[in-house]
């Protein structure tokens, strides 16, 4: 799992940062990115992607990350601004900015899939990175456990949607809610599905049809 960094730091490189998101495919709610350097020797056990873990396994990983990890950062994007430039340009935003609010410099990064220009240390990009590299397997564990947290809160404010288990993924019973209620104001409009219900809304409206009510929490 570390052997990136292990090779790494064989070539000199000793603040080895790793940013993975959460929330790139959900139809409501925040996309969120951390990064993460960890101490040389910092203990793998239970450190993996975050998709393989069950929930009380990431929330443990999450307070052993946050308690010994060099430096930790997070950042969001909320739906509005990717509804305004686009799920793909949000992402790289997002990676990009969350490297550079780390409170410790790094001075190599890792980023999982996506090819990062701009920064201004060495960085390579690999392919399923948060399955075959611990830096970035720690940050994707930070960035879920986070999202969660904030989706959590958000059942709160829109209970009929059911956040606090599909997380804003486009389940049945999700899309079921969608059509019974309309989206909220965290809902990403620009998102095949709830554009379409937006455009149904509208075509009901002109033809003088009670839209669906939006609830505006």
């Amino acid at each position: 799992m570390d052997r990136y960094e292990r090779r790494l730091r064989a070539r000199g490189f000793r603040l080895i940062a790793g940013a993975d998101e959460a929330g790139r495919g959900a139809l409501a709610g925040p996309l969120v990115a951390a990064a993460v350097i960890l101490p040389e020797g910092f203990d793998l056990d239970g450190i993996n992607d975050s998709k393989v873990l069950t929930a009380l396994q990431r929330e443990r990983a999450f307070v052993r990350i946050r308690s010994e990890a060099v430096a930790v950062s997070v950042c969001r994007v909320m739906p509005s601004r990717i509804d305004h430039r686009g799920l793909h340009r949000s992402n790289l935003f997002l990676l990009r900015r969350v490297f550079r609010e780390l409170p410790v410099p790094p001075d190599f990064v890792l980023s999982d899939g996506f090819p990062l220009r701009g920064l201004r240390v060495p960085h390579l990009s690999i392919k399923k990175g948060d399955e075959v590299t611990a830096s970035v397997a720690a940050a994707s564990i930070v960035a879920k456990v986070t999202r969660d947290r904030i989706m959590e809160r958000y059942h709160r404010r829109f209970p009929q949607y059911g956040f606090d288990t599909n997380r804003g993924y486009g389940t049945a019973a999700h899309w079921q809610a969608l059509e019974r209620w309309g989206p909220t104001p965290i809902h990403r409009r620009s998102f095949k599905g709830v554009a379409g219900l937006l455009a149904a809304e509208a075509s009901a409206g002109e033809a003088g049809v009670s839209p669906v009510t939006e609830i505006m929490g």
